[in-house]
Order: C-alpha cells, then sequence, then structure tokens
C-alpha cells in the first residue's frame, strides 16, 4: 500500500496536488491513505461477490492487485529488486488463503463456469446459516486488511529503531554558535506567530507516503559527480566537523498568500560549502541534485550554495536532533530558497551535475529550476472575519525575504493611504521579522491589507499570482467587523 500510494502521489495531476495542499494541509498524506483503504476494501468486497459465482475472477482479482503492487514498488526511485518481494508474498498468501476459502465453501478454485445449455449443477449444501458469498467477501476483506496491516507494522518497526537512534544522538556543541536573539526580535502580541516556531509546529510539507526512517548508526553520505574526488561521510564524522548554528526560516513554495506553510527554527549543522570545495567542484557543475532515503531529488543552484550564505546539512533543530518528520538524520538547509530546490530531507546522496542533465522531482512536474524566496507578509491578528471592539486595535504578524531581509512593513485599511507599521527587532535577514499596527478602529466593516519591503528597497508584488510555477504574491487582506 505504501509504494501504490507514493506512486499515486507521483502520477497525480499538479492541479490535484494544490487541491489536496490547499483542502487537507498537512493532513493530505493520511486523506491518500484512508482513501486508498476505503478503494481496498470496495475492491474486496467486489471480488468477494463476483468470485462466489465465478472462481477464477477471484484469483484473478489477486493477481491484478499483486501486479499493481510490484509495479509501484518497482517504480519507486530508490527501489532494487527486492522492493518487488512483498507485493509477491502477498499475492501468494492471498492466493492460498482464497483456495482455502473456495475449499470451505464448496466451490473448487479449478472450477469454471459451465458451458452455455449445460445443466447447472448445484453446489454441496453447507451447514445452517452457511453463506458462500459471506464468507469469501469475509475473506477478501481479511486478506486486504492483513496485507495492509502487515505494512504498516513493518513501519512501526522501522519507526522505533530510527526513534531509538535518535534518541541515542548527542550533538555536539557548535564551534560557531548563534546569539540569543534580539529581546525586541518577540513582540509578545497575543495571536502573534512566536519568533521561534516550535519543532511540533513547524510545517511540513513532501511527498512522502509515510516517514522513512533512517538509523544514524547506518547512515551514509556520498558526494559524488562533477568533482574532483568522491567523498563518503557517516554520521559520527559528520558531528566531528566544525558546526555552526543559524535562525534561518524556510517557507514552501505550496504557500498561498496568507498561508502557514513557514516557520523559523534554529539550526545546527556543517557548513554545506566546505563539504562541497574539499570534494573539489568542477567549474561546470552547475546544480546539486541531492536526494532523500526515498529517491526523492532535489536541485539547487551550486552558486547559491556556494555564496557565503549559511547553506548546511542540519543534525538539529531547535536544540535537539532533528525530528524524524523533519528529517533525521541529516537534511539540507539552504537560505533564501524555497523548500523544493533546498530543503532535502533524510538526505543520503548528492551529486554536482548540472541543470541541463538532470531535472529533479518537482521540476519534472512543471515547477520552476531556479526558486528565490519572494517577499512577503501576513497578517496573524485579528483574523479574518474578526469581530473586534472600536478603539485601538493591534494588528499584527510577520514579513520574510530570506537572505534580503525586511526594512518596512505597512498596513492599509479600506482604501486609505498606507502607514508604516512598527517593526521588531531584526535577528538576520535569513528569518522573519514581526511587525505591528496600532490601529484605531471605528465601527463597521472594513478590510485591512499589508505589504513589506525587502532590504534590496523591492516592494513586494500586489498583483495575486497562484504558488505554480515559482511561488505566489499578492497583498495579504482580511475582512474585520468593528462593533
Amino acid at each position: 500500500m505504501i509504494a501504490v500510494g507514493s506512486a499515486a502521489i507521483d502520477a497525480t495531476p499538479e492541479w490535484v496536488k494544490a487541491f489536496a495542499i490547499r483542502t487537507f494541509g498537512t493532513r493530505d498524506k493520511l486523506a491518500l491513505l484512508v482513501g486508498i483503504g476505503v478503494v481496498l476494501a470496495i475492491a474486496a468486497v467486489a471480488i468477494g461477490v463476483v468470485a462466489a459465482r465465478r472462481p477464477r475472477a477471484g484469483a484473478i482479482g489477486l493477481l491484478v492487485f499483486g501486479a499493481v503492487g510490484v509495479a509501484a514498488a518497482l517504480s519507486r526511485p530508490a527501489a532494487g529488486a527486492g522492493a518487488a518481494i512483498p507485493s509477491i508474498i502477498g499475492t501468494v498468501v492471498g492466493l492460498i488463503v482464497y483456495r482455502r476459502l473456495m475449499i470451505a465453501a464448496a466451490l473448487p478454485a479449478s472450477s469454471a463456469p459451465p458451458p452455455p445449455g449445460s445443466p447447472e449443477i448445484a453446489a454441496p449444501p453447507g451447514p445452517p446459516g452457511f453463506d458462500r458469498r459471506r464468507l469469501l467477501r469475509t475473506g477478501a476483506l481479511t486478506a486486504a486488511f492483513a496485507g495492509t496491516a502487515g505494512l504498516i507494522g513493518q513501519y512501526l518497526v522501522r519507526r522505533a529503531d530510527a526513534t531509538e537512534s535518535r534518541a541515542a544522538v548527542r550533538i555536539p556543541a557548535p564551534a560557531d554558535a548563534a546569539p540569543l536573539p534580539p529581546a525586541g526580535a518577540d513582540l509578545a502580541i497575543p495571536g502573534l506567530s512566536p519568533f521561534i516556531t516550535t519543532n511540533d509546529r513547524f510545517y511540513r510539507v513532501d511527498t512522502a507516503l509515510f516517514v522513512p526512517s533512517v538509523n544514524a548508526d547506518t547512515w551514509t553520505l556520498r558526494i559524488h559527480g562533477m568533482v574532483d574526488h568522491v567523498m563518503t561521510l557517516n554520521y559520527e564524522r559528520l558531528l566531528a566537523r566544525p558546526l555552526i548554528e543559524r535562525d534561518v526560516t524556510l517557507t514552501c513554495v505550496s504557500n498561498e498568500v496568507g498561508g502557514d506553510y513557514i516557520g523559523n527554527a534554529r539550526w545546527i549543522g556543517a557548513p554545506l560549502k566546505d563539504l562541497l570545495e574539499e570534494a573539489g567542484v568542477h567549474p561546470g557543475a552547475s546544480q546539486i541534485v541531492s536526494r532523500s532515503a526515498d529517491g526523492f531529488t532535489v536541485g539547487t543552484p551550486t552558486a547559491v550554495a556556494m555564496d557565503g550564505r549559511d547553506a548546511m546539512l542540519a543534525v538539529a533543530m531547535n536544540g535537539e536532533p532533528l525530528p524524524l518528520e523533519h528529517g533525521f538524520p541529516v537534511r539540507m538547509v539552504v537560505p533564501g530558497l524555497y523548500g523544493y530546490v533546498s530543503a532535502t530531507k533524510w538526505l543520503v546522496d548528492i551529486e554536482l551535475s548540472t541543470f541541463e542533465a538532470f531535472d529533479a522531482y518537482w521540476i519534472e512536474r512543471g515547477w520552476a529550476q531556479q526558486a528565490p524566496i519572494k517577499t512577503e507578509s501576513r497578517i496573524d491578528t485579528p483574523h479574518d472575519r474578526a469581530r473586534v471592539h472600536a478603539g485601538q486595535v493591534a494588528v499584527a504578524g510577520i514579513a520574510w525575504a530570506q537572505h534580503r531581509g525586511i526594512d518596512a512593513v505597512e498596513v492599509q485599511v479600506d482604501d486609505g493611504p498606507w502607514l508604516p507599521a512598527q517593526l521588531a527587532e531584526e535577528d538576520s535577514v535569513d528569518t522573519w521579522r514581526q511587525w505591528v499596527y496600532r490601529w484605531d478602529a471605528r465601527p463597521g466593516d472594513h478590510r485591512v491589507a499589508v505589504r513589506a519591503t525587502d532590504g534590496t528597497g523591492a516592494e513586494q508584488i500586489g498583483s495575486v499570482v497562484p504558488p505554480f510555477p515559482n511561488g505566489a504574491t499578492g497583498d495579504h487582506t482580511i475582512d474585520v467587523r468593528v462593533s
């Protein structure tokens, strides 16, 4: 089911994925799993009903399910021939169970429908209350759910192993520690996003149906391709390198205007530039192709990773080893780029290549190759359609333009002039910046908008554009009723 679900994610049209993210948010994968489970249950019942009259149809149905599972497993980027074994074993077991059910139902598994015109032979009667169709339907459902439970059980065992591995990790003190954020970086206004996003509240958007479970003890990273010499690191060697600590805001390209696919955290990791310099990057290597443990690929401009910004192979998030959901044991963090071209989780491979030679996962699906984060801002409080009392109202939110910084935020009420908001202290150009506007609210219905200006003097784009293909634009607006 995991392989089929992952293949379904890959094959899903972009507009359907965008709809799922908008509708279900970070619960999109749960929705897919529930959908697959429902489809399996319906198909199992259908096979049972048909098999009650046409026994061979049941065997064919099981073989079709098995073939789909094998094809899906082998289609995964990191799959070897062994990936098909669980589906093959499941199919064989299913056929054995099916044959036993047929025998129990007094219908020989090798029987075929009688030729047209031949006398119909009644099946031997069963015991009182015996129902062949119910037996077959129940058996088909049992087989389907048993297979699903087996796959989930395997996943839980691997996750427990990764969880135990993470618990044993001790992150060394960084050689280059980040100073504490300025006291004024967090305005501490009710309803305003805190300056640091806790790990459990940090957004998660990826293509992994189940979180890859990677053991730090067996983890390795290979750096190869257009380099002078291939490098291979294990986790211990990576932690032994000089580590840096930085506050960096990450943003998903799927974030709608006013959306919450953005978070700010304190990361510890090994500088990516240092590793690439040791490997000796060839002058023509324009793209860093990074691969996840599940085969997912990301393409990052080499020039960006080498330009002096704090791009890193992160091992810790907010003072603890990376959570499994956020890439344990190692992920990439590159300030200033949307996640789909920079933030590879469960990192296991880095290949130096060119943009002409390889299209990463999302590039194959039409997203832009180059994706610097756009200047944007958001109103956190009051929320859209809020009711507030007349008088001074704190309109507050966040603004971001990673690696350029935020120089100004302005607020507009109805069709009035754009007025300056108060900015919180800046931590660094790689983090979001809080702001507040003290609004003298008068009774009535009002529309409030916000816009930001980044450190280069560029104002955020006001025209509304959806996230595809390189990030949304538009001024975030809310409607407020004042009484």
